[in-house]
């Protein structure tokens, strides 16, 4: 069990990383590239500028967890323990990655890379994705409900397919909305 503690450039490699619970901790410029977090707990934790790519988050609690600058490739969040499953990304990268089936409402993107990320079945009422790049993304029976893309770029969401009542988003996001209609539409008028 830790808790307050700041670990900054820690080599994994050299001094392996615990197993255990974090509580308030802050993890600082560090490579968890490939790693396994099976079990392990976060809570109220921070992570910064740190390579989180392709760990492993079976059963892994992420609760109240602030992702900031950080590289997350390949991850999926649905292997995570879903018991108060909550974090916020701010400046990351999470193409690859997997949110299936997760119960994620009023989560916070900022600026983050989504490019192939599943949302197919997650439910991200109340979510505001500020300034995000959905290329290749998947929306499949996906909650978007009061959501907030107005900034947000790159998506094909299937209004059919997803519940989308009362989300946000801007005039020039419009073709995103229609992609599967095969129609364009004209941004001079």
């Amino acid at each position: 069990f830790a808790e307050g503690k700041t670990f900054n450039k820690t080599d994994f490699i050299k001094d392996p990383f615990q197993k255990g619970e974090y509580e308030n901790c802050k993890f600082i410029n560090c490579d968890f590239s490939n790693m396994d977090f099976s079990d392990v707990k976060f809570i109220d934790s921070e992570f910064k500028g740190c390579n989180v790519s392709m760990v492993k988050l079976r059963k892994t609690a992420l609760q109240n967890v602030h992702f900031t600058d950080c590289k997350m490739l390949g991850l999926h969040f649905d292997d995570c323990s879903d018991f108060n499953l909550s974090f916020k990304f701010e400046n990351c990268t999470l193409n690859h990655s997997s949110f299936y089936q997760t119960k994620i409402k009023k989560t916070v993107f900022k600026n983050v890379q989504l490019q192939e990320t599943d949302f197919t079945g997650c439910d991200l009422t109340s979510s505001t994705f500020e300034n995000c790049d959905f290329t290749k993304a998947t929306f499949e029976n996906t909650i978007l409900e009061k959501a907030d893309l107005r900034t947000s770029s790159n998506f094909s969401i299937d209004p059919e397919n997803n519940r989308i009542k009362k989300a946000q988003f801007s005039l020039s996001s419009l073709p995103g909305l229609l992609a599967k209609y095969d129609i364009e539409v004209d941004h001079a008028g």
